[in-house]
C-alpha cells in the first residue's frame, strides 16, 4: 500500500509536549501525538470505493490483510503521525471547555496523485488525553451508522466527510447504550475518516477561551493559509483583521448552504454543538442523526435532547447561526471589532434565506424560480405536510407524478399518486382531505403559470428529491443484521446509497414508509450519543 503523506498540520501547529495518554488538560497546544490500540482481530467489512479511489488506493489494496490492519490502527505505514486534536465546544448552549477527539486520532494527510490534501481520522481507535472518563472506542452499530450515511449524505450532495472503510476489530466494547444502568458488551468497530481537514469551530474556541492568543492566531493562519488560499492570497498576512474577517464570512457562507441541504433532504443532525462544526462547512460527527421521516420540525433523534429539543430539524438554521456567534467571539481577539464579524453573521442570513428560497422552488419544480407569493404556498404545504402523519422523502418524489399542465383530479391525486407518503391513508378524514385538495389546488395554478411541461417538472424535481435516503430503520436493520454476523445489508445498503435519485428498479424495499413496528423501536426513532 503506497500512501504519500504531507503532515501539515502536525508539523506547523504546536504540540503537546506530554506522551502521557492519561485524560488531562491540555495548554498552548494544537494536538497530542497519540497511537492507536492495537485490536485483536481486525476484518474489513466494507469500503467506499469512490473513496479509495480519491486516496489513489488499488482493488487489491483494499482486498489485503494490510488494509485492514491500517485502517484499524494496527500497522501504521511510513510517513503516518498518528494524532488527536484540541478543542473546546458549547455542548447543548453551554461552553463545556476542553473537548478534543476522545476517540479519534488523525493518521496523517495523504497527497493524492491530483495534489489534494486529505486527513485519514480514525474513529474508534483507542484513549487520548482528550478521552475523559471514556475507552476511545467505537462499537459496531454506531460505527455502520457513521460510514453509510457519510457516504449517503455525499451521494445525496450534501457538504460531507467521507467514510473510506468500516472495519471490525474482534474485540468487545462495554457500553450501556440507553444510559439506564445496563450496560452490555458489543462489538467493536473502527471507521476511517477522510475529509481536507477536520478542524471545527471548537479548536478556536478552545486557545480563545484561555487566551492563547499566539496559538490563536497560529491556528488562524494556518487554517487561512492550508484551506482558503483564495483568502490567503490576498493578504500578506493570513491572519489580519481583513484576512480573518473574510475568511469569517466564507465560513457563515459554506454553513448556510450545508444547511440548506440538511432541510432538503430531511437530515437531523442531533449533536449541532460548536465542536461538532466543520471550518469547511461539512457535515461531521454523525452521533445521534435520525432523517425525519413523518415531516414534523419539532423531532430530534437525540434522546439527551428529547426534552429540550434544541437541535430538532426546524431549529438547525437557527442553531447555525448561534454557533457562529461563538465562533465570532472565538475570533474577536484577532480583530478586536464587532462590525465586521457581525457582517459574517449577516451573511449567513443572507446566504441561508436566498439559497432556501432556491431550494425550495426546486423542490417544488418552480422552473421560472422563487416568487414573492410562493412564501405563502410553501407555509401552506408545511401546514398541509404536518396534517396528517406524512412522509416527506416520499411526498417530494411522488409530487413530482402530479398532472399540473393539465390538472388531474386533487381527490384523484390524494388516493392514487399520493397515497403512499401518508402513514395512515385510513385516517385522512374530510378535513385533512380539503387542506390537501387546497394546497394541490393552488400548487398546480402555481406550477401552471410557470409554463413548464409535466415531464420537464419532473426531471427537474427527482435531481433534487431523493428517492432513497438513509431511513433510520433501514440503517437499524442493517446493524442487527451485522451484530449476528451478516454484513450483506451493510454492504447493499451503501449500493443503494450511490444513486439516490435514480429509480432503481428492484430496490423499492429501500424506498418504503417505515413500518409500524420501527416507530419507537431503539435506534429507529430515537438514539442515544453512547458509542
Amino acid at each position: 500500500m503506497d500512501l504519500t503523506f504531507d503532515n501539515r498540520f502536525t508539523d506547523e501547529l504546536p504540540a503537546d509536549p506530554s506522551e502521557v495518554v492519561a485524560p488531562r488538560q491540555v495548554h498552548h497546544a494544537a494536538y497530542s501525538r497519540v497511537a492507536p490500540k492495537t485490536t485483536s482481530a481486525p476484518t474489513t467489512v466494507a469500503v467506499a470505493s469512490e473513496v479509495a479511489g480519491l486516496l489513489d488506493l488499488t482493488d487489491d489494496d483494499v482486498a489485503s490483510e494490510q488494509f485492514a490492519r491500517v485502517f484499524s490502527g494496527n500497522e501504521l505505514l511510513e510517513g503516518m503521525d498518528p494524532f488527536a486534536m484540541a478543542y473546546a465546544g458549547h455542548q447543548f448552549g453551554n461552553f463545556a471547555g476542553q473537548l478534543g477527539d476522545g476517540r479519534a486520532i488523525a493518521l496523517g494527510e495523504v497527497v493524492t496523485a491530483s495534489g489534494d490534501h486529505l486527513m485519514l481520522q480514525l474513529k474508534g481507535a483507542g484513549p487520548t488525553p482528550y478521552s475523559r472518563r471514556a475507552d476511545g472506542l467505537a462499537v459496531l452499530r454506531s460505527s455502520v451508522r457513521e460510514f453509510l450515511c457519510s457516504e449517503a449524505m455525499h451521494h445525496l450532495g450534501v457538504p460531507t466527510t467521507r467514510a473510506l472503510s468500516l472495519v471490525r476489530t474482534g474485540d468487545q466494547v462495554l457500553r450501556d447504550m440507553l444510559y439506564d444502568g445496563n450496560p452490555a458488551y458489543e462489538p467493536g468497530a473502527v471507521v476511517c475518516r477522510v475529509a481536507p481537514t477536520f478542524i471545527r469551530f471548537g479548536n478556536f474556541e478552545l486557545f480563545s477561551s484561555r487566551g492563547e492568543i499566539d496559538e490563536l492566531r497560529q491556528l488562524t493562519a494556518f487554517t487561512i493559509r492550508t484551506e482558503f488560499p483564495e483568502i490567503a492570497a490576498k493578504h500578506d498576512d493570513p491572519a489580519s483583521p481583513e484576512a480573518v474577517t473574510e475568511f469569517f464570512a466564507e465560513v457563515a457562507r459554506r454553513t448556510a448552504t450545508m444547511i440548506v441541504h440538511w432541510m432538503r433532504v430531511g437530515f437531523v443532525h442531533g449533536v449541532m454543538n460548536t465542536d461538532n462544526m466543520s471550518i469547511l462547512g461539512l457535515t461531521i460527527d454523525y452521533g445521534p442523526y435520525g432523517w425525519l421521516e413523518d415531516f414534523d420540525p419539532g423531532w430530534t433523534p437525540n434522546t439527551t435532547d428529547a426534552g429540550q429539543k434544541r437541535y430538532r430539524y426546524g431549529q438547525q438554521p437557527q442553531i447555525a447561526q448561534w454557533n457562529l456567534v461563538q465562533l465570532a467571539n472565538a475570533l474577536y481577539p484577532l480583530i478586536e471589532e464587532v462590525d465586521p464579524l457581525q457582517a459574517g453573521i449577516e451573511a449567513f442570513a443572507e446566504a441561508f434565506e436566498a439559497e432556501w428560497q432556491d431550494m425550495m422552488a426546486a423542490k417544488l419544480g418552480l422552473v421560472d424560480g422563487w416568487q414573492d407569493a410562493d412564501g405563502q404556498l410553501v407555509s401552506d404545504l408545511f401546514a398541509m405536510l404536518q396534517a396528517t402523519e406524512t412522509d416527506m422523502t416520499i411526498f417530494y418524489r411522488q409530487l413530482a407524478n402530479v398532472g399540473c399542465v393539465a390538472p388531474t383530479s386533487n381527490d384523484a391525486d390524494i388516493d392514487t399518486t399520493l397515497i403512499d407518503a401518508f402513514y395512515l391513508p385510513d385516517e385522512l378524514t374530510a378535513e385533512v382531505r380539503s387542506v390537501i385538495h387546497d394546497w394541490l389546488t393552488a400548487y398546480k395554478k402555481r406550477v401552471a403559470a410557470s409554463g413548464v411541461s409535466d415531464a420537464a417538472r419532473k426531471v427537474s424535481m427527482d435531481l433534487v428529491n431523493p428517492k432513497f435516503v438513509l431511513r433510520n430503520y433501514l440503517a437499524q436493520v442493517a446493524i442487527d443484521k451485522a451484530e449476528a454476523g451478516d454484513d450483506s445489508l451493510v454492504v447493499e445498503l451503501l449500493d443503494v446509497l450511490r444513486k439516490p435519485y435514480d429509480e432503481q428498479p428492484g430496490n423499492e424495499y429501500f424506498a418504503e414508509r417505515r413500518p409500524e413496528w420501527a416507530r419507537t423501536k431503539v435506534g429507529c426513532s430515537m438514539l442515544s450519543c453512547s458509542s
